[in-house]
């Protein structure tokens, strides 16, 4: 009587969780793909007869280790938001794909994230659909680097730079480099410099011929009137071409917001 009792408490136990949140079926002999709209940063398996893997950024596999099929909750967590999915079984092979959708996630507030990627993406895309405008450049090697504009939305800083090309030579990117520099060196100094790396460049583009733009990502910053902030981008050849544009703070605090 007791265990009979204690089944039934689990029924309606399983009922209940399956009320809650979203029932997806896996099948016994395939993958099931959940795509996030987020990087995904956290999986929980409730059943260790399901093995999972992050096949890619913002893609979750999922699959039965062996013919013992089971019912299990998988809580996936991205940048912004959780999402819970009660995995049934199901016979069928090849490959399912589930989108997870804002209706079946929860927001989280996690300090120190700020805006995910794609957040980031949709202000920096806004960003290169507005005009460019011109607030600092400099040329070397036949090369122009400008600086069109500054903007920030939260705790991001948003550069839209641009480079020319005036020589009949294609620019093969190596690296962009950003660094707070001291603004005079001189031989007597011991130069300190502060490499920051990017969270995001809208576009990942090897070379080009004449024109480049692209919209780069930082997180918040400041550095006393004596620095610089240095954007180096270097070519990949032996005698590759460097270019330097140096961005003072006092641009950087003139920065307007993201444009509506």
């Amino acid at each position: 009587m007791k265990n009979f009792i204690l089944i039934i408490l689990l029924l309606l136990r399983i009922t209940a969780i399956k009320a809650q949140i979203p029932e997806v079926r896996l099948p016994i002999k395939g993958d099931l793909h959940f795509i996030s709209p987020e990087p995904i940063q956290y999986v929980d398996i409730s059943n260790k007869n399901i093995e999972g893997n992050i096949a890619l950024p913002n893609v979750l596999r999922l699959r039965y280790k062996d013919s013992i099929t089971t019912d299990a909750i998988v809580t996936i967590a991205g940048e912004k938001f959780i999402a819970q999915y009660y995995l049934s079984p199901v016979i069928a092979t090849g490959t399912q794909i589930i989108e997870i959708r804002p209706p079946d996630t929860r927001p989280l507030d996690i300090a120190g994230i700020g805006l995910s990627q794609p957040q980031l993406k949709q202000l920096a895309y806004k960003i290169f659909c507005d005009k460019p405008g011109k607030i600092r450049q400099t040329q070397a090697f036949g090369l122009r680097a400008r600086l069109n504009n500054i903007y920030t939305a939260g705790d991001y800083i948003f550069l839209d730079l641009s480079y020319k090309n005036k020589t009949n030579l294609r620019y093969d990117i190596d690296s962009f480099r950003f660094k707070i520099d001291d603004k005079k060196v001189t031989k007597a100094t011991n130069v300190q410099s502060i490499e920051i790396k990017p969270e995001l460049a809208l576009f990942d583009v090897p070379a080009f011929s004449k024109s480049y733009r692209n919209i780069f990502v930082l997180k918040k910053l400041s550095f006393p009137g004596n620095k610089v902030l240095n954007i180096e981008l270097s070519e990949k050849q032996l005698s590759g071409r460097v270019i330097t544009l140096s961005i003072r703070y006092k641009d950087v605090l003139d920065a307007d917001t993201v444009p509506d």
